[in-house]
């Protein structure tokens, strides 16, 4: 017989049905001492999809190798960009901002609920499943904040948050929000930051590089169609910019190891328009939802002095959407679209 103590949810009335609205970005550290960026990097390191080699002999180089040596160098990084007034890194203020943005949205939608989450680190996407599960919410609509699909960014959020449900005897509902790299809202965003920085800057630059995040070449040989997006988000773009803006020139940054990535890389081609008297250039890294290590230093700071120690006379890096109204605008319209009839009875 059925017995009553048996240890499982409240299962809510149709009425009292909450939805659960998370959005995901890549991680980071919860400190920006060496060991919370070694415990952070063994994490992110440790996932096939961003390193796609026998996982046993990856595991001896990555604890012998690498660890022991980039988290001290990856830790000095993070100190430069660390935001100590709240002491969190600007990736995770970022994101914490535009889930608080979204909640106000959200406010007046009975019974939806919005966090954020983190594919690497903290807050962890398996925690705050269970969490919003916990308030009841038996359904999820998930925002990974990436635009441009890639296999290590949108496909490992996707493995993660099935991995948590495998685990789940009461499993939610699942929506997850597609990419968006031609969205009108997303291009919107991207054209207005442009924009707007470059009428606060007194110069003109000669060439607008677009830097996307790289991925190892072999990766898109063997089927990952993040380049194909890239292309798509800036060919729109192009389209959308006015007449005067400056050229565009299409990156790829943040090459790590031995192998072919995509090109042309973006600190290659910096050096390449200093060497020929392109001096003045201004950047921008579509890819990111919030500004990061991968903005704030390699771009903004190391980039910069590798273009000026060239012959480059101005550099300048135009921030990410980050918390603005353009970017929330995006987003609450992506959550819209994905939440479709579930919100009728919430709103």
């Amino acid at each position: 017989m059925y017995k009553k103590t048996m240890n499982h949810p409240h299962i809510p009335n149709t009425t009292d049905e909450k939805i659960g609205v998370i959005i995901v970005n890549l991680g980071t550290p919860d400190e920006s001492s060496t060991k919370a960026v070694r415990r952070y990097l063994k994490e992110f390191l440790s996932d096939q999809r961003i390193i796609a080699l026998n996982p046993l002999l990856w595991q001896i180089i990555l604890r012998l190798l690498i660890l022991p040596f980039r988290s001290s160098k990856t830790a000095k990084i993070y100190k430069k960009v660390w935001r100590n007034d709240t002491n969190e890194s600007p990736l995770r203020y970022y994101t914490r901002r535009q889930a608080e943005h979204l909640k106000e949205r959200f406010k007046n939608h009975d019974g939806i609920i919005v966090d954020y989450a983190m594919r690497y680190g903290n807050p962890s996407l398996r925690l705050v499943i269970h969490n919003l599960q916990k308030r009841g919410c038996n359904k999820l609509v998930i925002l990974p904040l990436y635009p441009q699909y890639s296999a290590s960014t949108t496909a490992t959020v996707n493995d993660e948050i099935f991995r948590v449900l495998m685990k789940m005897r009461w499993q939610p509902t699942v929506r997850i929000c597609p990419p968006y790299e031609t969205n009108v809202l997303y291009i919107k965003a991207l054209k207005n930051s442009i924009l707007i920085h470059l009428k606060n800057i007194d110069w003109k630059p000669d060439y607008l590089v677009v830097s996307f995040h790289g991925i190892p070449l072999e990766y898109v040989e063997k089927g990952d169609p993040y380049k194909d997006f890239c292309e798509r988000t800036f060919r729109t773009l192009q389209k959308e910019l006015p007449k005067n803006t400056p050229k565009l020139k299409m990156t790829f940054q943040s090459k790590f190891g031995p192998k072919k990535w995509l090109e042309p890389y973006t600190e290659e081609t910096l050096i390449d328009f200093a060497n020929k008297g392109i001096k003045k250039i201004a950047i921008i890294a579509p890819g990111f939802a919030a500004d990061c290590i991968e903005t704030l230093e390699e771009l903004q700071i190391e980039c910069a002095e590798i273009f000026k120690k060239c012959g480059g006379t101005h550099f300048t890096q135009i921030p990410c959407s980050n918390d603005s109204d353009d970017a929330i605008n995006l987003y609450e319209s992506l959550i819209q679209e994905s939440l479709g009839k579930w919100a009728e009875k919430n709103a």
